[in-house]
């Protein structure tokens, strides 16, 4: 996973969409090494870029298809996703085409591509003079930017909401910002923002929230190193209240890493007997403990597989549980567009299978009359509705604890739909063990 000896903007963006694409690797982790090269501006030009690639990348492999005679292979792979960059650039961002087209092939050299430089630079020149970008597809799964498989799951479970769910999955996602309480109030905070000339808005669904109307680097508001807030989406902020957990309780959040969800239970009860913060990924672990230090709060962490009980569980039952399972994360796209092409099909059926198997283990370790709240950034129904209505028919002391009115046991819990007043897409449903 070496990137190009010679630090060059576009050879490392074209890199980066190469590492994702090709070799399966998360953007983050391949953003933090590329960025890492370059100052601040230039950095965040490189995460645009590569982000914009994901979201148009069926329309931009047409026109390659369209360009290109041959694929290219083996070494020269990646001089594809150089030439995708340049009409990324030439349809889609502010470039100029000279720049778009100039820079991009003198990208390809640093990518060890010198022979084949004026291909590309024909290819790219060739896109500019038939102006196709001005000659996109009308395809509704081409033009959404996600996965066929993806695409047609989505409109056979939402046929009347598909074009909004599209459109929310394509829009940059705002920064919410949820309020420690026991640092901060809210209107202290804002008060805050306002004197260092900071845009935001507040939610009327939730008491704790701030979203910004500006990108501002988070290390640089107000209060971050006293720990008066913390980065949450308006949909995960749900989560603390629907569990609702009350002093002297013993609480598990399991799957907790980083620890959001944790910080906001913990800073809405502080007399809580135990929470015990449960994840099997100790690095993620690490950073669950760094932003509890700096919130200035405290969980009992464990690491350890949600579901082998027998490996972490105490006997002693808990009163509520809060079960952030893992999922195929289609709910916070917009958020990360490399999820929908490092997402696969048959990756959904294994998910389900361990949603389940980690529900059902878990149910044990929840006392009678507790509550156990199962929580996904998924907005595909076989991970969310269609599990806890299963849950329900073969659990007798399982019950439906509605968040709303109108659920049933065949349409069970919330489903939030990405870019519902402003949050992303995420399922909570309530379970009372009776």
């Amino acid at each position: 996973m070496k990137l190009p000896a010679r630090v060059d903007l576009r050879a490392d963006t074209a890199w980066v969409i190469f590492q994702v694409l090709e070799q399966g690797k998360s953007s983050r982790e391949a953003l933090a090494m590329a960025q890492a090269r370059h100052n601040k501006q230039d950095a965040a030009w490189l995460q645009e870029m590569a982000m914009g690639v994901f979201r148009h990348l069926p329309q931009l492999q047409i026109w390659l298809r369209e360009l290109l005679e041959q694929p290219l292979k083996g070494s020269k792979k990646i001089l594809e996703h150089v030439i995708l960059l340049g009409f990324y650039q030439q349809a889609y961002s502010r470039v100029s085409d000279h720049a778009a087209v100039a820079a991009t092939v003198n990208a390809a050299e640093v990518l060890g591509g010198k022979s084949l430089k004026g291909l590309i630079n024909a290819i790219l020149r060739n896109f500019q003079r038939q102006q196709l970008a001005a000659q996109a597809s009308d395809n509704p799964i081409i033009q959404s930017g996600l996965p066929k498989w993806l695409y047609k799951r989505l409109a056979n479970a939402y046929p009347q909401e598909i074009e909004s769910i599209v459109s929310g999955m394509n829009q940059p996602a705002p920064i919410w910002l949820r309020v420690n309480q026991q640092q901060c109030t809210q209107h202290h905070y804002c008060n805050a923002l306002t004197d260092a000339g900071i845009s935001f808005a507040l939610s009327e669904q939730h008491p704790d929230a701030v979203i910004l109307l500006d990108r501002t680097p988070i290390t640089t508001l107000p209060g971050f190193a006293e720990g008066w807030f913390s980065v949450q989406d308006g949909a995960a902020q749900l989560a603390a209240p629907l569990l609702d957990a009350q002093p002297g309780e013993r609480i598990l959040d399991c799957c907790a890493a980083p620890g959001g969800k944790s910080a906001h239970i913990l800073e809405r009860s502080t007399a809580l007997a135990e929470l015990i913060a449960l994840d099997s990924e100790a690095s993620r672990l690490e950073r669950m403990t760094e932003n509890l230090n700096r919130l200035q709060l405290h969980a009992n962490i464990v690491c350890a597989d949600a579901a082998e009980v027998e490996s972490w569980w105490d006997g002693k039952p808990f009163d509520r549980i809060l079960l952030d399972a893992p999922c195929s994360a289609t709910g916070v796209i917009r958020r990360h567009p490399d999820i929908r092409w490092l997402r696969k099909s048959a990756d959904i059926e294994v998910l389900e299978a361990l949603q389940y198997k980690i529900l059902t283990n878990l149910w044990r370790t929840l006392k009678t009359g507790g509550t156990l709240l199962y929580a996904t950034c998924s907005v595909l129904p076989v991970e969310n509705k269609a599990q806890i209505s299963r849950f329900l028919q073969e659990h007798s002391d399982a019950q439906l604890l509605p968040i709303h009115s109108g659920e049933s046991i065949e349409q069970p819990g919330r489903q939030i739909l990405p870019g519902e007043q402003q949050m992303d897409g995420f399922y909570y449903a309530r379970l009372l063990k009776s």
